[in-house]
């Protein structure tokens, strides 16, 4: 009976132990700490059409144009100068010597990138490569002894399990936010970023934050964030990011080569469902069934055959098949792998010599174009379908090219250059008249949802809101 007004004060002190303890295990000040000197600001610059050169006395130069200046009309002999347009992101440092990892996204197109590092220094940076296919591009300042972050490996990485973002969102640079690790190998459908299987978290990630770090408690970085999942442009809990493996062999890559070369196999699939999988003797609906062979492809010379469910490859497992793209699109050209297969209920590995995709040789989505014209309210610009290109395009009826993504929103969704479009809001585009037509129709906040056709003859709906104008 004297003990029991000693039990309140035992059970206050054990909760505030508790607490303390789990503030203790969320503690990330000394990682922010460390962390922050390697994590740089990347701001772009497109620059703007600027006034056609003409002599003198065909600008009339020492007269005002005063329809020009007092009307906002184009000046005489010319277009009126479109201003330049900026942008802003993330980035990290990973080689002391000056190297730099962020998003192709914040880079594409940009005329000038400068790095701002944590200690208000700045520097323009060079571009030293770009893929566009897995998001990462690799800068170079002229800078040494720099403080980097390391690469950490996501193999080990598991669900529930704290990891921190530092970026720049909306420009406010070295945020730290923090979550869990919400799920891995995400795929990307809108986007047709196939070859990256994505980290998922609930870290809070917006505008800015692109190719930014993603680091584990243990200090080494495990992914770089590249976009989020929302109805209205800012952070719902679905965040992510682009695994540290996929980057480093990107980087490698683009370091030797100047571009990467992806891993082919040549086959075609699709998703195993219950019924398919009782079908094929298999005990559950995991796998990758294989529905075309490519002809003198690297799996039609390994005796692949259609009908084989692919289990395993180079070692991994494919559980679902969107696993299976990743794995091939990072193995070098002219490697050997084991693929682990089951044909007719019975297991067993097929040796396959993997041989570079044809596509990486005839795309080259860094080309530069002929200037376009001003975006419209669907932030695209757009031309007529020449012969040539239609008929890469596998014949597509009507239609109009991409020749420049202007919005963040719409190259998040998967829009990029080169694509046809064939509709827009279930409306048929016969060419650019119904195009111009139908965007002038476009109500800015509004959802989108646009038909592409892409260079493989693929076809595919792909939604976003266009960032209005104000």
């Amino acid at each position: 009976m004297k003990n029991q007004p000693m039990q309140p004060l035992l059970l206050l002190a054990l909760m505030l132990g508790l607490v303390a303890a789990a503030q203790a295990r969320v503690d990330f000040t000394d990682l922010v700490e460390e962390s922050i000197p390697a994590v740089v600001n990347v701001e772009t610059t497109r620059f703007g059409s600027r006034p056609s050169e003409q002599p003198a006395q065909q600008r009339g130069e020492g007269l005002p144009d005063l329809f020009g200046d007092l009307f906002g009309m184009p000046p005489r002999g010319g277009q009126r100068p479109q201003p330049d347009r900026r942008g802003s992101g993330s980035g990290f440092i990973f080689d002391s010597n000056g190297l730099i990892l962020t998003n192709h996204h914040v880079v594409d197109g940009a005329d000038e990138i400068i790095v701002r590092l944590a200690d208000r220094r700045e520097f323009e940076a060079e571009l030293l490569g770009s893929d566009a296919e897995t998001d990462i591009a690799v800068l170079r300042i002229e800078a040494d002894g720099l403080p980097t972050l390391s690469f950490g490996e996501t193999e080990s990485l598991r669900q529930g399990e704290w990891v921190i973002a530092i970026g720049s969102p909306f420009s406010f640079e070295q945020s730290v936010t923090a979550g869990i690790v919400s799920g891995k190998g995400r795929t990307q459908q809108s986007a047709q970023q196939q070859y990256v299987p994505f980290i998922q978290t609930d870290v809070a990630i917006n505008r800015g934050n692109s190719g930014g770090p993603l680091i584990r408690t243990d200090g080494t970085v495990v992914g770089i964030n590249s976009w989020i999942l929302s109805s209205h442009g800012g952070n719902i809990g679905l965040s992510f990011a682009i695994p540290v493996e996929v980057a480093q062999s990107s980087v490698e890559q683009l370091l030797e080569f100047g571009r990467v070369r992806r891993g082919w196999l040549g086959v075609g699939i699709q998703v195993i469902n219950r019924e398919t999988a009782e079908a094929l003797g298999l005990d559950r609906p995991s796998g990758a069934l294989v529905n075309r062979v490519e002809p003198d492809s690297p799996a039609a010379k390994a005796n692949i055959e259609v009908g084989d469910v692919i289990l395993r490859f180079n070692g991994m497992m494919v559980d679902v098949f969107s696993d299976l793209p990743p794995l091939v699109g990072m193995v070098r050209p002219g490697t050997e792998v084991p693929v682990e297969i089951s044909r007719q209920g019975e297991r067993q590995t097929i040796t396959v010599t993997i041989e570079q995709r044809e596509e990486d040789e005839d795309i080259d989505d860094d080309a530069p174009s002929e200037p376009v014209e001003p975006a419209n309210a669907l932030g695209l610009a757009v031309e007529p379908i020449d012969t040539e290109t239609r008929r890469r395009l596998g014949d597509p009826q009507g239609g109009v090219l991409v020749v420049d993504v202007q919005s963040d929103a719409a190259y998040r969704a998967g829009v990029r250059r080169g694509q046809a479009i064939l509709m827009v809001n279930n409306q048929q585009v016969a060419g650019i008249d119904d195009f111009n037509r139908i965007a002038d129709t476009i109500e800015p906040g509004r959802s989108v949802a646009l038909l592409l056709q892409r260079s493989d003859g693929n076809t595919s709906f792909v939604a976003y809101t266009p960032e209005s104008d104000d």
